[in-house]
């Protein structure tokens, strides 16, 4: 934002100083040049006066040398010439090298003849390579007998009007610089509590519900608007504490009442008979209670889990070796084979509460949820979408998939709610609270839990069912000579 302001002041104020230089400029090339023409006026004038003299009494000599000396001094060659346009007086010859490069001589000449005193015919643009051509008629109305003309090269004015030109770009280049000078830290100023106002709502959409914005910098208007800002997160993460205490609180009082409930249940058992419906009744009685206690348990560790937003490097390599075999033993158990396939060397950002603990609820699923044969547990490396070497930017993929009977797109869509169980695992043991919680987790560490379809059935009925974590990539520190390298988290 900081580079976007000073994008549009700058320009501003380049077409503010542009639109009075430019007049400023074009004035000051229009008095160079009317101070030339005015000054090649006068010199033709004069010499006009002494033509009609010294052609009326013929006696010519002393203007011929005052034209030729005219010409060594100033190297302006003028000339007097009669009404048929031939050279009657002065340098014949750099006279005539002069004209052949101006076609608006004749036009000049011509005019001068006929006894009008034309406008110049030099432009004022410094780039124009024309010649200022001047001319005077000798004589009055009819009774011209000449006219007086000099060609006079530019080069010396434009090269005044350039170097005038640089002194007002110059001149007008310090403002630019000054405003720059001065906006620069003037727009990090203001800028500063929107820049920390961007930087604790990232940090707040991180789950950190603690971050607060500095009220007391910049403009009054903006501290405002940091002290509503700190206003509205008090507000809400006291209310998400109490919501979250309430789940806590209520989730650790309902815990007593319900295994009181259950021991005095279990306590009716001997005196129930073997058969009957009351036998029935009471094992119902049973398994309810045992799935109320459940629920209270995953309530408490969801309301423990979420109370802490921290994310932390970690190695696999490092999370898997103390995961696998024990996944192994719980496969086996199942009658289920496991697969690995996790390229070494993956370092990534945990979530909280852990990494193993969410392959472990993914895992759980897979042999608790599905009649899968094979349960395969994979990653790779993602950058912009395709497989690569980790780098910074890059997304360590980690995927459960199974070959059992998975679910419907529909229902996937639904899977990481609370409370949602599909209707064909309704009598299998669980909460519906194991993935809703995993999502919350992975994506507070920036990452995301998404579901998708998983391995080929062996009976080719359709494709199992697979969850995929995508948590960032973080670089491997390397460690520079006589610097101890870090520790694993």
């Amino acid at each position: 934002m900081h580079r976007r302001l000073l994008v549009v002041l700058v320009p501003l104020a380049v077409l503010l100083v542009a639109a009075l230089g430019v007049p400023l400029s074009v004035t000051v090339a229009e008095r160079e040049m009317q101070e030339t023409y005015v000054d090649r006026l006068n010199d033709v004038g004069r010499f006009a006066s002494l033509a009609e003299t010294a052609l009326t009494t013929g006696r010519t000599e002393a203007l011929q040398q005052e034209l030729a000396r005219y010409h060594d001094l100033y190297g302006i060659p003028v000339a007097v010439i009669d009404t048929s346009g031939a050279v009657l007086l002065g340098p014949t010859r750099a006279y005539q090298e002069a004209a052949r490069g101006e076609p608006a001589l004749p036009r000049i000449v011509t005019a001068a003849l006929a006894g009008a005193r034309p406008e110049p015919s030099g432009e004022w643009a410094p780039w124009d390579g024309s010649a200022l051509v001047v001319a005077e008629p000798v004589g009055r109305d009819s009774e011209v007998i000449g006219a007086v003309v000099t060609i006079s090269d530019l080069s010396k004015t434009r090269h005044r009007i350039l170097l005038r030109w640089a002194q007002l770009a110059g001149l007008g280049l310090l403002p630019l610089v000054a405003l720059v000078a001065v906006a620069w830290p003037v727009s990090a100023w203001v800028l500063r509590p929107v820049r920390e106002l961007d930087a604790a709502s990232s940090r707040i959409s991180q789950g950190d519900l603690t971050i607060r914005a500095d009220a007391e910098a910049g403009p009054v208007e903006l501290r405002r608007l940091a002290e509503s800002f700190n206003t509205m997160m008090d507000a809400v993460e006291n209310a998400v504490q109490r919501q979250r205490a309430f789940v806590s609180d209520a989730s650790h009082q309902l815990r007593n009442p319900l295994t009181s409930l259950r021991l005095a249940v279990e306590s009716l058992e001997p005196h129930l008979r073997a058969a009957g419906n009351g036998r029935q009744v009471f094992d119902v009685a049973v398994d309810e209670l045992k799935a109320m206690q459940r629920l209270l348990n995953s309530l408490q560790a969801s309301a423990r889990m979420e109370s802490i937003r921290t994310a932390s490097p970690v190695d696999l390599d490092a999370v898997l070796a103390t995961r696998v075999d024990r996944w192994r033993a719980l496969t086996a158990t199942a009658g289920q084979t496991l697969t690995v396939d996790v390229p070494p060397g993956l370092r990534l950002l945990e979530p909280t509460g852990g990494l193993g603990s969410i392959l472990d609820e993914l895992i759980s699923n897979a042999l608790r949820l599905s009649d899968a044969q094979v349960v395969a547990v994979t990653a790779r490396v993602l950058t912009h979408g395709a497989e690569a070497e980790p780098a910074p930017g890059g997304v360590v993929t980690i995927a459960v998939r199974d070959d059992g009977q998975g679910i419907d797109a529909s229902e996937r869509a639904q899977a990481l709610g609370r409370f949602w169980r599909s209707p064909r695992h309704q009598n299998v043991s669980g909460t519906g609270l194991g993935l809703a919680i995993c999502a919350d987790l992975v994506g507070a560490a920036g990452g995301e839990l998404r579901l998708e379809e998983g391995l080929p059935r062996p009976d080719g009925s359709g494709y199992g069912f697979a969850a995929v974590v995508a948590l960032p990539v973080v670089p491997h520190v390397t460690s520079s000579p006589g610097t101890p390298a870090p520790t694993p988290s």
